[in-house]
């Protein structure tokens, strides 16, 4: 029986969309590829209309006016106001710039050793547990100690950080209740207040970094004369957190979900290890961490289904786009040796993810070394979905190794 898309509002979404988008989404980019919902924003499923509306200079990421529609004056306000993610040129470029110093081939360089000696302890502690939840013994653990790292944040205030990053991204679903904007802005000021005393103390100290930090990079660095402010500084090492930490969970704990439900897969992981490399394209393609982007209409844009005119609010379906069938064969079947595999789970244009490098490397030595390591890992119990529209991961992942 067909959908009634007539009766789909973004903003109105409940469970079952979040456990699986995907009929829905098929049936929006077959019979409505730009979905009008009930706020006149638009939502679109297609991948070139998606891919064009990510390379256009014309579609807006600042979100001052909507956010301050949104949440009024607040630290969630001037988090997503102040850091990179939701800004345009000339602001977009000069900060980009400056925080690029951070992922410079020098310091991924640093990286990957770090990496591995994080991966190597935590699948020590997996071992010696033989079940667990896979999301809160492991995937939730690695990208805290990354950007622990990377941030020099104190070893006792690392287990906050997951709850930090839910709350603050959180906020920036569709429709969100009262007590989640409560939740994410203590969780801006809580989380401001800790790395506004790292930096006073780096800025200090800046010889005491330890290996893999970017905090004297982010501090010192330099575009045209310009530095970050403090400000700026707290809300882009928020914005480093909110980047780096759910989505690498969602993206190791979405990898193994996607392992476990495709044996054929595994098994094939299994005897050629070298098909990581594609194999971690192929997870993000089909269980992209981030699923909904965001841009304004600066002018209007003719899609393939009409034009969107100037002024409309867009959501763009990565999702979607990413098992768009005029794209990708087949696209619901997982295929780790997938080639080309042009999915866009890291955006594109001037906004493509600024720690995809890095991601990457993370996702092939944890992935690689947790099914290599644990050949007979399986699912063990019921798992349950983190109950976002916007970010797509797993809250529970029981497992067994």
């Amino acid at each position: 029986m067909a959908l009634d898309l007539d009766g789909f509002d973004l903003n109105r979404i409940g469970p079952d969309f979040i456990e699986d988008p995907h009929p829905v989404l098929h049936a929006l980019r077959a019979r409505q590829p730009i979905h009008h919902n009930a706020d006149r924003s638009v939502y679109l499923t297609r991948y070139d209309d998606v891919l064009k509306v990510y390379q256009s200079r014309d579609m807006l990421s600042d979100k001052t006016e909507a956010f301050g529609e949104k949440f009024g004056r607040c630290p969630l306000h001037t988090h997503h106001t102040t850091s990179l993610i939701f800004n345009d040129p000339p602001y977009h470029s000069v900060v980009r710039k400056l925080i690029s110093g951070a992922f410079t081939p020098r310091k991924l360089a640093e990286f990957q050793p770090l990496i591995e000696e994080i991966v190597d302890r935590l699948l020590d502690r997996v071992a010696e547990m033989g079940e667990l939840d896979l999301i809160e013994g492991f995937a939730k653990v690695l990208p805290t100690e990354i950007i622990s790292f990377m941030l020099g944040i104190p070893e006792e205030q690392r287990t906050r950080l997951r709850g930090y990053s839910l709350a603050i991204l959180g906020a920036l679903d569709p429709v969100v209740p009262a007590e989640r904007l409560a939740e994410g802005n203590r969780a801006v000021e809580e989380f401001g207040a800790i790395l506004s005393d790292l930096i006073d103390h780096r800025r200090a100290h800046p010889d005491g970094a330890a290996q893999g930090e970017v905090l004297e990079a982010l501090i010192f660095g330099e575009h045209e004369g310009r530095q970050l402010t403090q400000e700026e500084l707290i809300q882009n090492c928020i914005f480093l957190l909110n980047a780096g930490h759910e989505t690498t969970t969602s993206f190791v704990g979405n990898a193994m979900g996607t392992l476990f439900d495709n044996p054929d897969q595994h098994r094939l992981l299994l005897d050629d290890p070298d098909l990581i490399t594609t194999a971690i394209e192929e997870f993000l393609r089909v269980e992209s961490p981030l699923q909904i982007g965001n841009r304004l209409a600066g002018e209007d844009i003719a899609l393939h289904a009409g034009t969107v005119p100037k002024g409309t609010y867009i959501h763009t379906s990565i999702a979607a786009a990413n098992r768009d069938p005029e794209v990708f064969a087949d696209p619901d079947r997982v295929d780790i040796t997938r080639k080309p595999n042009r999915h866009i789970a890291f955006i594109t244009g001037i906004h493509v993810c600024l720690g995809a490098t890095l991601a990457r490397i993370e996702g092939r030595i944890a992935i690689g070394r947790l099914v290599a390591r644990f050949p007979k890992i399986a699912q063990n119990g019921a798992r349950s979905r983190v109950p976002l529209a916007r970010f797509r991961g797993f809250a529970t992942l029981p497992v067994r190794v």
